[in-house]
């Protein structure tokens, strides 16, 4: 999953959500200098990566377009994902996607010492583009898989990615919704058992 539905995932609790949300940007195992909420949020995220590469139906959505992309494949269907959380988010959550996202970026502007610089440096882009709101067309995920193509130099044709994701429309919105429900059971208990 994406960075949307990592943050979905750990629902209205803050530091989780930040936590889950830096994760790819934190290496190693030792969370030590962050608190230990946030540590927590690391951990989860770790594990939904882990649960989503393992999953069945996650691995059909690859299937569907891993001659193309190849080991991309599963940051495509990432995205894709996101796209349709986003797309559909008041399926999910009673609180607007535009009002939900700027809420969070406020979160992360309060939590900023304890961002790793990595993200304390794409920041101010990701607030400025939205990108988290924009996910939700499929123009909003163009831009993202264009910068994405952009910093493979090429090498992952994700700015074709779009294309596939239309082609492919109703499977995909089918796989993500079934895995979603799994998802969503899964993270629910980790986060009673973190706590």
């Amino acid at each position: 999953m994406n960075y949307l539905a990592h943050i979905y995932l750990s629902k209205e609790d803050k530091k989780l959500r930040i936590g889950n949300f830096i994760a790819d940007s934190v290496k190693g195992k030792d969370f030590s200098v962050f608190p230990y909420r946030v540590a927590q949020g690391i951990i989860l995220h770790r594990e939904i990566d882990t649960f989503t590469d393992t999953h069945a139906v996650v691995r059909q959505s690859k299937d569907l377009i891993r001659e193309k992309y190849g080991h991309w494949s599963g940051v495509i269907v990432d995205i894709y994902y996101d796209h349709f959380l986003a797309a559909n988010w008041s399926d999910f959550h009673e609180i607007p996607l535009k009002d939900y996202v700027q809420e969070f970026y406020k979160d992360l502007n309060d939590a900023h010492s304890v961002l790793p610089k990595r993200v304390q440096k794409f920041l101010p882009f990701m607030v400025e583009q939205n990108w988290l709101y924009n996910y939700a067309t499929v123009e909003g995920i163009s831009i993202i898989f264009e910068q994405m193509n952009h910093r493979t130099k090429g090498k992952s044709n994700m700015n074709l990615a779009p294309i596939d994701l239309i082609n492919n429309y109703r499977e995909l919105e089918q796989h993500f919704r079934l895995f979603f429900e799994d998802l969503k059971k899964y993270t629910e208990e980790r986060i009673l058992e973190l706590q």
